[in-house]
């Protein structure tokens, strides 16, 4: 990776630094003499700047070394750190490191925090510490992978039937993360453009065939060919074999001229073979399906010829091989961008707070992350209740989808709570003070906002809210009208600080259920907001008798596809 700074590894390292609140956080990678810091903060200028250190100032030495997680309370007194010049030229006295690994599980590097001081640190920072290691992992994995796939695709320039070719199917690959969906696009890509037909067999890493997928350039054999591949899918056994005959060559495997007798006695059930013989077999090439990361063959591409059209040449070949790498990587990246979406989910989970339990109400919360991208983004919800028995409610989005935008909402929440737990402001005076808090401590945040206090009295609840940017709130009441809370709009947060925010007066009656959202349910590239509202309105007018959770599951259905991410507050009071 070399000694130069990486903005993605910057941001993870002032995460960590953030949420485990410790002066340095280095993310690392060692080479044979040198320790390189693609990500850090908290270091002096001149290692800042340098991005690399002997590996005699390394304390990450010892995590790689051992492949894993390493927690020093006081480095000064361990027999392996104690004479480093860490510890005395840098004063690296407290350390945790956890392995960064790629995916055959090589330990390339570490994320690690140090402080100045003695520290036991404790099982939640450890925890967090771990959970952003593997965010950084599948971030380092990914660089590899494109690296290598920026290589593969030089090496395909010097054809330039080929390349037009190869160029289709990357996008073809990459057009979505559903494997099964993008390599039925492969063989369907492939077919009439470098063999009549093609079938493709992807195994998981414990040998057993989890896809077979099948194409023929002329629509007449379509029905042939799915009934091909489900044969083949029924009979993992062979398929399994056939994989593995292709992982013992390591070599792609051509026949210029097939034997369907030799095929019918060696595949079972014959019928795989009395289909492939009917649909047209003259000759065939079968190329490995190789993933980037450790060269592990996943799977196979089988392309077949017709008697008719010529036999496979090396230029095919090369062009099947390198299909087979570029469909390996899309397989890598699958697996990797699952594994990443799955950490991001959790880390994001994980900054949400628990709802309170309150007598008379009911609060239900659901947060759904975008169906692309990295899972993890600036949306939240909040809830507590004040000294004085009123009720504080809360739903924010930050800008962004990211870990930085994660970042930053648990700030922007954290400042919330604090400015307003104990203190009996209106919702419009707490906006405008958290505003003055943003750019007071320059956080460079830009978020959407709405603040709720909740009172109870003797008829019923009194409400107050403020709205910053934000879509309005709406009411189911009990008689099953919805009210949507349409009010002047004012600015989002931390963008030009308002001296005064509005406050909003409703009363409302026992048994109504009260909607705070972020823009995710009702907003998307093709439709306005309003239509969204349209939706919210139509699907749940008249359901005043339905659960709490039920209305919450009615309100998530109502977004037609979630290219943002979406927070829900549902609060029904009795």
């Amino acid at each position: 990776m070399g000694a130069r700074a990486d903005a993605a590894f910057d941001r993870i390292a002032v995460l960590v630094e953030r949420l485990i609140e410790t002066p340095v956080a280095l993310v690392t990678v060692l080479g044979a003499d040198r320790q390189y810091l693609p990500g850090q903060t908290g270091l002096p200028g001149p290692l800042a700047e340098a991005r690399e250190m002997p590996l005699s100032h390394s304390l990450s030495r010892h995590v790689v070394e051992d492949g894993e997680l390493l927690i020093v309370p006081d480095t000064r007194v361990d027999p392996r750190m104690r004479d480093s010049p860490a510890v005395h030229e840098l004063r690296f006295v407290a350390y945790a490191g956890v392995p960064l690994t790629d995916s055959d599980g090589h330990v390339l590097g570490t994320l690690a925090v140090m402080d100045s001081e003695p520290r036991a640190w404790t099982r939640s920072e450890v925890a967090l510490l771990v959970e952003l290691g593997e965010v950084c992992s599948s971030e380092l994995r990914l660089r590899i992978a494109r690296e290598i796939a920026d290589e593969a695709r030089r090496a395909a320039e010097s054809a330039h039937d080929q390349l037009s070719l190869l160029g289709e199917l990357t996008e073809t690959l990459t057009a979505t993360m559903d494997i099964d969906e993008s390599l039925g696009r492969l063989g369907q890509t492939v077919a009439g453009r470098l063999a009549d037909w093609c079938v493709v067999a992807l195994a998981e890493p414990s040998g057993t065939v989890r896809h077979v997928s099948a194409a023929h350039h002329d629509p007449a054999y379509a029905e042939s060919v799915q009934h091909l591949a489900r044969l083949a899918a029924a009979a993992p056994r062979e398929m399994k074999s056939l994989v593995a005959a292709v992982q013992r060559a390591a070599l792609p495997i051509r026949a210029e001229a097939a034997d369907p007798a030799l095929l019918r006695a060696r595949i079972r059930p014959a019928e795989v073979a009395e289909v492939a013989e009917r649909i047209g077999l003259g000759s065939y090439l079968i190329a490995p399906i190789t993933a980037p990361v450790g060269r592990r063959i996943v799977g196979v591409v089988i392309l077949v010829n017709g008697p008719d059209r010529r036999p496979f040449g090396e230029a095919e070949e090369r062009t099947a091989v390198e299909i087979g790498r570029r469909a390996g990587l899309a397989v890598d990246n699958n697996r990797l961008y699952r594994r990443q979406r799955h950490v991001a989910e959790v880390l994001q989970q994980s900054m949400l707070p628990e709802l309170p339990e309150i007598p008379g109400i009911e609060l239900y919360a659901r947060y759904l992350p975008a169906q692309s991208g990295a899972a993890v983004g600036g949306d939240w919800y909040d809830a507590f209740v004040q000294p004085d028995g009123s009720v504080m409610l809360a739903v924010g989005d930050v800008a962004g989808h990211d870990i930085e935008a994660a970042a930053t909402m648990g700030q922007v929440r954290n400042l919330v709570r604090g400015d307003a737990y104990g203190r009996d402001d209106e919702p419009g005076p707490l906006l405008a003070q958290l505003d003055r808090a943003l750019h007071g401590l320059g956080m460079p945040a830009a978020a959407t906002a709405v603040l709720v206090r909740l009172r109870r009295d003797d008829d019923g609840y009194d409400l107050t809210f403020a709205n910053a940017g934000h879509p309005p709130p709406v009411l189911l009441r009990p008689d099953g009208e919805v009210e949507v809370w349409w009010e002047t709009p004012e600015p989002l947060l931390g963008l030009v600080p308002r001296d005064e925010r509005s406050t909003y007066r409703r009363r409302i009656p026992p048994g109504s259920a009260l909607m705070l959202y972020t823009d995710g349910l009702v907003e998307s590239p093709a439709q306005l907001i309003d239509d969204g509202i349209r939706r919210i309105r139509e699907a749940i007018g008249g359901k005043a008798a339905l659960p709490t959770d039920d209305l919450c599951t009615l309100l998530l259905s109502t977004a037609p596809r979630r290219d943002d991410d979406v927070a829900i507050l549902v609060i029904r009071v009795s």
